[in-house]
């Protein structure tokens, strides 16, 4: 049972596929001796498509950039996989290259990078990526190269290609109205899911640990995967747009059952019962290309001089240009918003530096709440652990502003009574007040993390706890159940009931913080069973 956040395909939509690149396509590049870094110098020099992304361990404060410590560069060759004209390396077609920027001399790659991003000839895609080109100027600008990076032209932002394909203008250069993540462009666009779990891990620990590789590989690589359609669009010379909506519609519709109709559409089997994976696979494949596999890079319509000239004309027509001012070269710390910032401190909390290094501060046992167990706030770093929480039924609470500092999060958890969970070392040493807690996680997958978390707190967990809070706000449930009338009726304007519901004899709990509906179907039965697993509880 999975709260239908706003937006987002109703509950009873069967979970979409990971987005997973072969591990023989990602190439770590950590130094010189190897033979990673001259098949990454070859790879850039024959592609004509390149997506860029960064991975840098989050900050708390606002004085300083982050460091970068990986630079992910996913290449579309102009032949399609083969060795180069002067007996190159093998490079695949859709090739991800992680490079350690922790681990290379930066001065050593810099021209490489630079000439990179100013080629005329490779297109640059991205997803926000002036933030990046920030933090990576800040970055290798502190190992002495001044002014690293200024631009990155010709660039495409896969906001922009997102905004061309769902509205139907189509002018020359369009500035991104969409606000949706790249996860939520990557669900609609290839109908896969594209998990940021592991978005604010410490990417600075070495060695990276497989999902981390995992995710960085599948993080850029969608991005090529996202131009692959838009570009398959453009060559056809229709319109853009992708119809988004039926798509929604149609699968919804045939997900359990299969009503024979005249008009019915002949990509649909005509059975009464299907199972539930092939009614989907068959209703998209009406709409999108691809689903869920990663072949499209290297079928015909990415290969030879239309695709390459098609790229140029993309280039012409839509390519942006990123250019670093002097100003988004400094954090943005107006003195203005500092003396704001001042006003929020309280005078009663002192906090001292603690030259311990340990994973847990503050005196034992740990506080408990009413029931005996212990109030967390998850930062930012580890937000999907507090919905593991949630599912457990333990109260897990996040932080009120999406970018926190390390003074507000201690005084969330004080007022709150709370543990403090965090990846974060450095707030180990802020020095709690009496009976409050901090404790630094160890892993970085949520499942483990939830293990971890119920093993050294000792927590109880009964199956009657499961499912037993809200996962979007944690708040509590209303006592009493609705009726499919009542639920309708609390819907209205903020949920949307599945019309598959109607007829069935369901009870709706309804969250009275948040007002989030919530019924016993399919995915709340799958839940309940994967938390019984992860928490060894005996049915």
């Amino acid at each position: 049972m999975n709260a239908r956040e706003r937006g987002r395909p109703p509950p009873f939509l069967p979970p979409l596929k990971p987005l997973r690149v072969p591990r023989h396509k990602i190439h770590q590049v950590t130094g010189f001796d190897s033979g990673e870094f001259p098949r990454l110098l070859w790879a850039i020099r024959n592609s004509c498509v390149v997506g860029l992304d960064a991975e840098w361990k989050p900050v708390t404060s606002r004085n300083s950039f982050p460091v970068v410590s990986l630079l992910q560069i996913a290449c579309l060759l102009v032949c399609n996989a083969g060795r180069g004209e002067n007996g190159g390396p093998v490079v695949e077609n859709g090739t991800v290259f992680l490079v350690d920027l922790l681990a290379l001399p930066l001065p050593t790659i810099v021209g490489a990078l630079k000439e990179l991003f100013i080629s005329p000839n490779i297109l640059k895609l991205g997803f926000k990526f002036k933030q990046d080109l920030a933090y990576l100027s800040s970055t290798f600008s502190s190992q002495g190269c001044d002014s690293a990076f200024e631009k990155v032209e010709p660039y495409l932002d896969i906001a922009s290609i997102y905004n061309l394909l769902h509205n139907k203008h189509h002018g020359r250069r369009t500035t991104p109205k969409q606000s949706k993540s790249l996860a939520r462009i990557s669900e609609e666009v290839l109908g896969v899911h594209l998990s940021k779990e592991l978005q604010r891990s410490d990417w600075s620990h070495r060695p990276l640990g497989e999902e981390q590789i995992l995710y960085a590989a599948a993080d850029v690589h969608c991005l090529l995967e996202i131009f692959i359609i838009f570009q398959s669009r453009f060559l056809k010379g229709g319109n853009l747009q992708l119809d988004f909506t039926n798509l929604q519609s149609t699968i919804a519709a045939g997900l359990n059952v299969i009503f024979i109709k005249e008009d019915s559409n002949q990509n649909l089997i005509t059975h009464k019962l299907l199972p539930a994976a092939d009614i989907v696979k068959l209703t998209v494949s009406r709409f999108l290309p691809r689903i869920h596999d990663v072949s499209v890079l290297s079928t015909p319509s990415a290969q030879g001089h239309s695709f390459e000239s098609s790229v140029l004309r993309i280039s012409n027509i839509y390519g942006e240009k990123i250019h670093l001012k002097e100003s988004d070269r400094k954090p943005k710390t107006a003195g203005r918003r500092g003396r704001r910032r001042q006003t929020l401190r309280s005078p009663k909390f002192d906090y001292e530096l603690l030259e311990d290094n340990s994973d847990a501060q503050g005196p034992a046992p740990w506080d408990s709440s009413a029931d005996g167990c212990p109030k967390f706030l998850c930062d930012v770093m580890i937000e999907g652990l507090a919905k593991q929480l949630r599912c457990v039924g333990i109260d897990a609470a996040t932080p009120r502003s999406k970018k926190p500092e390390a003074r507000q999060l201690i005084e969330q958890a004080v007022k709150e009574n709370r543990v403090l969970l965090t990846r974060d070392r450095k707030l180990l040493n802020h020095q709690y007040l009496s009976r409050n807690h901090i404790y630094r996680v160890k892993n970085l997958v949520k499942e483990d993390q939830l293990i971890e978390v119920i093993e050294t707190f000792q927590l109880k967990i009964c199956e009657e706890q499961l499912m037993s809070r809200c996962i979007k706000c944690n708040g509590r449930f209303i006592q009493k159940p609705l009726t499919t009338e009542e639920a309708i009726a609390a819907a209205r304007g903020m949920q949307v009931i599945p019309e598959c519901l109607y007829n069935r004899n369901f009870e709706f709990w309804q969250c009275e913080s948040c007002g989030q509906l919530y019924w016993e179907g399919t995915q709340y039965h799958n839940a309940v069973q994967k938390f019984m697993n992860v928490c060894k509880l005996k049915k």
